[in-house]
């Protein structure tokens, strides 16, 4: 995969904001790739097309998700969440990636889910802990992310569970399976 035409080519779909975020997000996820002895290029190729759909309108979204084939109950989800199995299809369709670690770190990059791999908690937690990340509990996530890549992503998701339900708002199912399969890993409720 060349890595320098992906690159051109997220830069051309995203806002200048959005790609900046994109760029932190590949720097945070090859640090922690080399801190966890991942493939530094599964985790680049991830990490950057993770938004290459974000900037698509809605209706935009919901025409890839019809043509895509995509699962239709995402659509009773926040349109925030469409974007990564959106872009898990651009990068098989668009780039030809049949890796199947790097398209499952895009598409579940927004809810996680259970038995999350290594590129895809990787590509999770830097999204939600990249440096220009500014909120309550995103240092706590940055530094649990050195030291246990799994016990972050499952504070990630916690928090994310929590600041949800105090909007009111529906929970991916994804997400609280993600969240009770790293609870259950890490041994912090028993069976």
């Amino acid at each position: 995969m060349d890595i320098a035409n992906i690159r051109n080519y997220v830069k051309a779909q995203l806002c200048e904001q959005r790609f900046l975020h994109t760029l932190r997000v590949v720097d945070t996820a090859q640090q922690l790739a080399e801190r966890y002895d991942s493939s530094l290029n599964d985790v680049t190729v991830a990490a950057l097309l993770h938004d290459v759909a974000k900037d698509l309108s809605e209706n935009e979204l919901k025409v890839l998700i019809q043509q895509y084939d995509l699962p239709k109950d995402l659509l009773q989800y926040d349109v925030e969440l469409w974007h990564g199995p959106v872009g898990a299809k651009i990068a098989e369709h668009h780039f030809n990636i049949r890796n199947q670690k790097i398209l499952d770190a895009i598409y579940y990059h927004t809810t996680g889910k259970a038995n999350m791999g290594i590129v895809e908690l990787l590509v999770f937690v830097s999204d939600y802990i990249e440096p220009a990340r500014q909120f309550p509990g995103v240092n706590i996530v940055r530094n649990i992310a050195h030291e246990n890549i799994q016990l972050a992503a499952r504070e990630a998701l916690k928090r994310t569970i929590v600041f949800l339900i105090s909007k009111d708002v529906t929970i991916h199912p994804q997400t609280l399976l993600a969240y009770n399969d790293l609870t259950k890993k890490l041994g912090v409720i028993e069976d």
